[in-house]
């Protein structure tokens, strides 16, 4: 019989033999590839850019938690890399980065921490707490003017999701991207879970899933309605923040990601160890099929690490001052985004993140374009915002990703940051000026109507120059931060309590009006009002120049009981509510929108390519773009400074900018558009000749039944009535 000595032997030469061996492998591609090794082995190729780490351990794990730590040694310019044969599909790791503990010059190494590989395409596990572990410093250090500073030794393994190794050969050869040109677009902002949550014709396990999504009672919706795109709020792998989880809330939206090439764990019905992956492709392969492209909002301007005080779960750990903007003070970040950290993007390894990551999600995830969140972010070269950044000039020159829709959020929150009109050709906005001058203008709080004219006309004030067009300005009236539709005419103030912040948070500056009550009422004259409000506004949008951006519900009457700023309410308040049959007004308001949604796709008048000249056309001298006073007289420069509550409207169909499919050149019918916001009704003159012989009705808001148009005649030099607080659209007849 063997010794003691002898059998412990034995058992460490067996516990050797059983850790895989690390060949030198490869520096490209970043991530987890599998792939076939020297020799025919099958393997996976691990890489990872830890710029200032003295060692990098690849830690592997089995199914029941068991580590396996395996060193790197292979550094090609600044990259840790290697080849671990037999590992496949579905293995989960990360990684433990050594280097100097030293906060004050930025250094904050701490292989205590397990790391989220940044290129991994796949997360199992979710961010739903965070611990003391978690964090590369000691927490509960009582000295709080030097709490980050000292090094926590516990492992955060035990604690942390992991990456997972995926094999992706899908060549999409069996998919057709819908590529709706930019002037045709119709963008409807939606979150994967909130939509389909309560829908009751999903079947409840794909409720809230990109499945979900999927399914055709969803897909129906959206080509019922007439979009053209799905804009999906973050769906990069997200963390929760902890002072959300210590409220008991979690982040709902998913503006704090931690993974750039994963989709989020938690919207998979099918598995989280790499299903996700397969899931959120038939997901956009289903929305191409019924012709919808997808666009991802995207968070790139920040992680879910926050600031010195916040966890240590991927690029804090590999190379902190290598992936963050930090202060002169390294200790401290520089933050433009008001979440703690922002991303350092002219560092060349950020960008390669940044561009690798979007360039997988347009040719391996079939993504047909990107939203950036606080773009203005990613266009600071040092400290002020550049339009010839780096990131701006890499984006303009990509041959992938020059080809794709690109919307900017214009704006962040470090000084110079609003940057509305400023950004490069190839990109769109979001124009909140657009936003602000309709809500003025439907709750009478407008001067005079000068805005709102460049508004309504595609914004030539800010757009019109380097060869940039109306639809550079992506016109909406609500997004998910802020008001609902309906909210926005039933509150005037914010009501944020159950966000657990004691009303501080979201913004004051809602430009709303209550309508006369604040909140629900029983009052059936302030319910119509509302319910008119509504469809003045959706109208608004559906018939300016520009692309417009649907916020998914608004066209049923969404409300979030006043919040804000919902980002933290993942129940009801954030869910779509589905029960139109219960409420004949909000079925009314979606059929109105269906109805501007048809003639919208029918007219290209109402889709302009190019901006309105305002010169006469013809002998006749009518102009492509005319404004008219309440009078029927075309408006003079005195009319634009006087306060009105009225505005109309003419678009000429003559001779539109470009050509059809046969090369002839675009024509349509013509439309006068009568806006009128005073609290009484309006006789309007309508203009005569040249301008038109008689109208038909199409639209009238003032009417509760909008399941059809009016279809009525009118005789232009004619008088016309106007409801209260109302829009009209009339086609013009010869």
């Amino acid at each position: 019989m063997a010794s003691a000595a002898e059998q412990e032997a034995v058992s460490e030469h067996a516990l050797e033999r059983a850790v895989p061996p690390v060949w030198p492998g490869a520096p490209t591609p970043l991530g987890a590839r599998c792939r076939v090794g020297p020799g025919g082995v099958t393997g996976t190729n691990f890489a990872l850019w830890a710029g200032g780490a003295e060692a990098v351990e690849l830690c592997l794990f089995d199914a029941d938690g068991t580590e396996t730590r395996l060193r790197l040694t292979e550094l090609t310019h600044e990259i840790w890399h290697g080849f671990v044969p037999g590992v496949g599909p579905g293995q989960r790791y990360g990684y433990r980065v050594h280097g100097r503990w030293d906060p004050w010059t930025g250094a904050r190494w701490n292989p205590a921490k397990l790391l989220l590989d940044p290129y991994a395409r796949a997360v199992d596990g979710d961010f739903a707490a965070l611990p003391p572990e978690a964090y590369g410093h000691v927490r509960d250090w009582p000295q709080q003017h030097v709490a980050d500073t000292v090094r926590d030794e516990r492992d955060s393994a035990p604690h942390v999701p992991k990456g997972v190794v995926v094999h992706d050969d899908d060549d999409w050869a069996d998919d057709r991207r819908p590529k709706t040109p930019w002037q045709d677009s119709v963008i409807y902002e939606l979150h994967v879970k909130g939509f389909t949550k309560q829908h009751p014709d999903i079947p409840e396990h794909l409720r809230g899933t990109y499945a979900g999504l999927a399914h055709p009672a969803a897909i129906d919706h959206l080509v019922r309605l007439g979009v053209t795109a799905v804009e999906l709020l973050p769906v990069h792998q997200f963390a929760h923040e902890d002072h959300l989880l210590r409220r008991g809330l979690r982040n709902y939206w998913g503006y704090n990601s931690i993974g750039y090439f994963a989709p989020h764990a938690g919207y998979s019905s099918s598995g989280t160890t790499g299903e996700q992956v397969g899931e959120f492709k038939r997901m956009v392969r289903a929305l191409h099929a019924a012709g919808i492209e997808v666009i991802l909002d995207v968070v790139y301007n920040h992680t879910a690490e926050a600031g010195e005080l916040g966890p240590t779960l991927s690029l804090k750990g590999i190379d902190n001052r290598g992936y963050y903007r930090l202060q002169s003070d390294a200790r401290r970040y520089a933050d433009y985004t008001g979440c703690g950290n922002t991303l350092h993007v002219v560092q060349p390894q950020v960008l390669r993140l940044i561009t690798d990551s979007l360039r997988y999600w347009v040719t391996e995830m079939g993504v047909d374009g990107f939203r950036f969140d606080l773009a203005a972010a990613l266009a600071r070269s040092f400290h002020d915002v550049d339009m010839l950044s780096p990131f701006l000039a890499v984006i303009a020159q990509d041959p992938v990703l020059r080809r794709v829709k690109l919307i900017a959020e214009p704006w962040d929150v470090g000084n110079g940051g609003y940057q509305v009109g400023a950004f490069p050709p190839l990109w769109t906005e979001w124009n909140d000026r657009y936003r602000d001058a309709v809500r003025d203008f439907w709750r009478g709080a407008l001067p005079d109507v000068r805005d709102l004219g460049y508004r309504l006309s595609g914004s030539s004030d800010l757009y019109a120059w380097g060869g940039r067009r109306p639809y550079a300005s992506v016109n909406f009236v609500t997004a998910h931060d802020g008001f609902t539709l309906r909210d926005l005419v039933t509150y005037e103030r914010k009501h944020n309590e159950a966000n657990g912040e004691g009303n501080r948070d979201g913004t004051h500056d809602n430009r709303s009006w209550n309508c006369g009550t604040e909140g629900e009422t029983d009052d059936p004259a302030i319910r119509g009002l509302r319910l008119r409000q509504q469809r003045n506004l959706l109208t608004t949008l559906l018939l300016s120049t520009g692309v417009p951006m649907l916020v998914a519900g608004d066209e049923m009457g969404r409300t979030q009981g006043g919040n804000n700023n919902a980002y933290c309410q993942d129940n009801e308040i954030g869910w779509l509510d589905w029960s139109l049959p219960d409420d004949p007004g909000r079925a009314q308001l979606l059929a109105l929108t269906r109805r501007l949604l048809a003639l919208r796709h029918r007219h290209p008048v109402l889709r302009r390519r190019a901006f309105f000249s305002g010169r006469p056309q013809g002998a006749d001298g009518l102009r492509d773009l005319a404004w008219f006073t309440a009078e029927g007289n075309e408006m003079t420069e005195r009319d634009w400074y006087a306060p009105t509550a009225t505005l109309g409207l003419y678009l000429s169909g003559r001779d539109i900018p470009g050509r059809d499919a046969r090369g002839e050149q675009i024509t349509d019918d013509s439309f006068l558009a009568v806006l009128h916001a005073g609290h009484r009704p309006l006789d309007f003159r309508l203009p005569g000749p040249p301008w038109g012989e008689s109208y038909e009705l199409l639209v009238d808001t003032a009417r509760d039944d909008q399941s059809a148009p009016p279809a009525t005649r009118h005789p232009g030099g004619g008088t016309l009535t106007v409801g209260a607080r109302s829009v009209v659209l009339l086609r013009v007849r010869e």
